[in-house]
């Protein structure tokens, strides 16, 4: 019995043994930690890019004319519609002209009264030189004859003033075109009482064959491009500039390209930049005075840094990429950017050439975390994605 006891025992400790081997094989081959994930690796290159400074602007015509009336009176005809497009010289609205015409005509008389009154005393005169001469009479009445000639003459060169200011009245009750351009909302019709002290213009002519683009540049901006482009003179750095885009209110670029042509004499002392303006053909008439969009100047960069946009992440307005170390292991990095495209950040700060960074999947990345690397090829994604 007491052989049986002991075999019993020594079962019991072998079970106990093999139970606990069991356990620890199962808990071998069940691990608790996941696998390394497999991430694309992108290897940072360099190429020649264009980057793009953006600044918001507004946009007015050529020309931009109030029309207004420099005479008063009721408003006769309206020759033209709202919208309509006109060329110089084209008749726009006419005034009653029936005063101004009799205006004319009192002042044609006058002149031809005041001719008469020169002829007058130029025979008066001729009729007392010889008397005066043979001693008939005395001089004062020639003297006298001379200054009534005289007088005559500057009484008929008023006279023909008066005619030249009431032929210029009766013009300006016909009003033309100053340039070429689109007519704006009329608001008044016709009979209306017209006067030249009028608030409110008759229209407003827009020349938009050529748009001018206004935008701001802040002090810092203002010594960059100074420093950016040849020349000697202001002048000179602006025939130097490239041309520049606009990007319209869908966000399409406008297909004419625009020159830098004007900077404003001096600073704003409220804003602290100073103005600056563009100009961009219109042949087509796309544009018009109050359009809104933004400047785009270009600048070239030989050797850009570049990374695809979704390998990046922010926080706190900080941009970061994941960086993969020789250890397999990942670590976050901030980076600044010098411009972008659709698809791409230029780097200027954080990354050097042949830096590898975690392409996509990064969502779920921490600092330390070890991956399992698949190298991608930039010349294919720079295939499938152009700068």
């Amino acid at each position: 019995m007491k052989i049986f006891g002991k075999m019993r025992i020594v079962v019991l400790i072998t079970s106990i043994i093999l139970l606990q081997n069991c356990t620890k094989a199962a808990e071998g081959s069940n691990p608790s930690t996941p696998p390394a994930p497999e991430l694309p690796i992108y290897t940072v290159i360099t190429s020649p890019a264009t980057i793009y400074q953006e600044f918001p602007t507004s946009l007015e015509g050529k020309n931009n004319v109030e029309i207004r009336s420099q005479v008063d009176g009721y408003l006769d005809k309206i020759y033209v519609e709202e919208g309509a497009y006109v060329r110089a010289g084209q008749p726009l609205f006419k005034i009653d002209s029936r005063s101004y015409g009799e205006q004319m005509n009192m002042a044609t008389a006058n002149l031809q009264v005041a001719n008469a009154n020169i002829q007058k005393a130029k025979v008066e005169v001729d009729r007392l030189e010889p008397l005066v001469a043979a001693k008939v009479v005395s001089d004062v009445q020639l003297r006298t004859a001379k200054a009534n000639y005289a007088a005559a003459i500057a009484t008929a060169s008023q006279a023909k003033a008066s005619v030249g200011n009431a032929k210029i009245n009766v013009g300006f009750t016909t009003i033309t075109a100053p340039v070429s351009g689109y007519i704006g909302r009329i608001p008044y019709k016709k009979g209306s009482l017209i006067s030249r002290t009028d608030p409110n213009p008759l229209t407003l002519l827009s020349d938009i064959s050529e748009i001018y683009a206004y935008f701001s540049l802040s002090e810092l901006d203002f010594i960059a491009f100074q420093n950016k482009y040849p020349g000697a003179t202001l002048e000179e750095k602006l025939k130097n500039m490239p041309m520049i885009e606009l990007t319209i209110a869908d966000n399409s670029i406008y297909p004419e390209k625009g020159k830098m042509t004007m900077v404003d004499g001096q600073f704003d002392k409220t804003t602290g930049a100073i103005s600056v303006r563009a100009a961009f053909p219109n042949p087509n008439g796309i544009l018009r005075t109050g359009n809104t969009g933004r400047i785009r100047m270009p600048q070239l960069l030989s050797n850009a840094l570049i990374i695809p946009q979704e390998s990046t992440f922010e926080i706190q307005d900080k941009t970061y990429v994941y960086v993969l170390g020789k250890d397999q292991k990942v670590t976050s990095k901030p980076v600044k950017i010098s411009g972008k495209t659709d698809s791409y950040y230029f780097i200027s700060e954080g990354l050097s050439v042949g830096d590898k960074i975690v392409f996509t999947g990064i969502g779920a990345l921490k600092d330390g975390v070890s991956i399992k690397p698949k190298a991608i090829s930039s010349d294919s994604l720079l295939k499938v994605k152009p700068l």
